[in-house]
């Protein structure tokens, strides 16, 4: 039997496994990974000045070779993946396989982070920049909330550190209630973070087959769980909006299909209304998140769901601005201080496609493969049923990127700032030649091992 997609029955049609894919699929790779090299040499080799952190420009990293508690279990499981994981998520029962996507990531997760020993969960956490430290000091929230936008100006008395400074209180608010809750210490909310994190392929698997593409969410599932967005996952705050924007599109995913009562198909829409509009507190630039949004309700060729999403995205709004944020006059204030301190220095013209080189870092050069493939079906105009949710998804990401990119609001550090949009960015990969897919899994575990061993990232 055929799946739904809201009124309609798709049978998923055999996917095109023959050279031209193939050829595609190697071309993008190895465009992405030409793409991290310049990223890499042009500045040194001109003497171009693109950040003064002192750090690479790409990635934020320092030469820092190791091996800790954490190296022999990320070998031995990017191994097994390479080995196993396709074969297994594409026979195992589909519970099995979420299970199996939820504890690989999170075995990922942590033994990736783990090459810096225990400290390597909530080191970074816990910086004097990051939220948690601020948290801790949080003693009235609401008065918090009142006096957020009067404490971001760098040369403001009690000014809120970076990262704080540079979002919404949405962020900030998570790590207090974490505080609340006895978890306020680094490793705890590290490890809350990594439980967190590792539910992104999960919610991205259930998206994906809530649209009739449960064949294609098994093709793509390895490459969601394994790769290098997890030494960035298991570390930032931004795994923690990867999991909220996720989550939000699968529950949108839910609302557009057709079994199920209507008050089901509505409460689904207001939890994903709620999830997106949380999304707008927790960082400036996920409001973008609107865009996949928007791409599945065309995919699902329904607006039903709609009215629900925006009270639900509404009622987020008015909460925050009757507890005494506002978004709208925070936001330019935000910008000032941006431009005032870092973003100066970081020439748009390195960033401009620097940051998209950055982003290579994260997702892993499978970008490449992923944009190529469903690219092409784009130009040609020839997208088949069985493609038609990943090539949709994939192109609203890619716009949500660009739209980011050109903002100049995202100069550097993109590894970790775009973090929400990597997983339907991979979802290409999905249409990648079965003889060529563990071939591409393999670049990503290595070059996930790479980083993390050879190199250390500020985040």
């Amino acid at each position: 039997m055929g799946n739904r997609v809201g009124h309609a029955v798709v049978r998923p049609s055999p996917l095109p496994s023959g050279t031209a894919d193939a050829t595609r699929a190697r071309t993008g790779l190895a465009a992405a990974l030409a793409l991290m090299v310049l990223g890499l040499v042009v500045p040194p080799l001109i003497g171009w000045r693109v950040d003064p952190s002192g750090h690479a420009a790409l990635a934020n990293a320092g030469w820092h070779p190791r091996i800790g508690p954490g190296t022999a279990p990320a070998v031995l499981l990017g191994l097994a993946a390479i080995r196993w994981a396709p074969a297994l998520f594409a026979r195992l029962r589909w519970r099995d396989a979420l299970a199996l996507a939820y504890v690989a990531a999170v075995g990922w997760l942590v033994a990736l982070a783990t090459v810096d020993g225990s400290a390597g969960i909530g080191r970074i956490l816990a910086r004097p920049d990051e939220y948690l430290p601020t948290a801790r000091h949080v003693g009235d929230i609401g008065a918090m909330l009142r006096g957020f936008v009067a404490h971001i100006p760098a040369d403001a008395v009690d000014s809120w550190p970076t990262h704080v400074a540079g979002h919404p209180p949405g962020a900030l608010l998570f790590f207090v209630l974490l505080d609340r809750l006895g978890l306020g210490g680094g490793l705890a909310a590290g490890l809350v973070v990594v439980a967190i994190a590792a539910s992104i392929p999960v919610a991205v698997l259930l998206a994906l087959r809530e649209l009739g593409a449960e064949p294609l969410a098994r093709r793509a599932a390895p490459m969601l769980v394994f790769g290098p967005s997890a030494i960035w996952l298991a570390v930032s705050a931004d795994a923690v909006f990867a999991a909220v924007v996720a989550w939000a599109l699968c529950a949108l995913a839910r609302a557009t299909n057709t079994r199920g009562t209507a008050w089901s198909a509505r409460g689904f829409a207001l939890l994903a209304g709620l999830l997106f509009g949380y999304c707008a507190f927790l960082s400036y630039g996920l409001p973008l998140a609107g865009v996949l949004g928007i791409a599945v309700l065309l995919v699902a060729r329904t607006a039903r769901p709609l009215v629900w999403v925006v009270v639900g995205a509404v009622a987020v709004v008015i909460a925050f601005a009757a507890a005494g944020f506002d978004w709208f006059a925070a936001y330019p204030v935000l910008r000032e201080r941006y431009y005032a301190g870092i973003a100066s220095e970081r020439p748009a013209g390195y960033w401009v496609w620097g940051d998209l080189a950055a982003l290579c870092f994260s997702a892993g050069p499978a970008l490449g493969s992923s944009l190529a493939l469903a690219g092409s079906r784009v130009v040609r105009k020839q997208v088949e049923a069985s493609a038609r949710v990943v090539v949709a998804l994939v192109a609203s990401a890619s716009a949500a990127i660009l739209l980011a990119d050109l903002s100049f609001m995202s100069k550097a550090e993109v590894e970790r700032i775009w973090l929400p949009f990597v997983p339907w960015l991979l979802l290409g990969t999905a249409l990648i030649p079965a003889r060529w897919r563990r071939g591409v899994l393999a670049v990503q575990v290595v070059l996930a091992l790479g980083v993390q061993t050879l190199l250390t990232t500020r985040w």
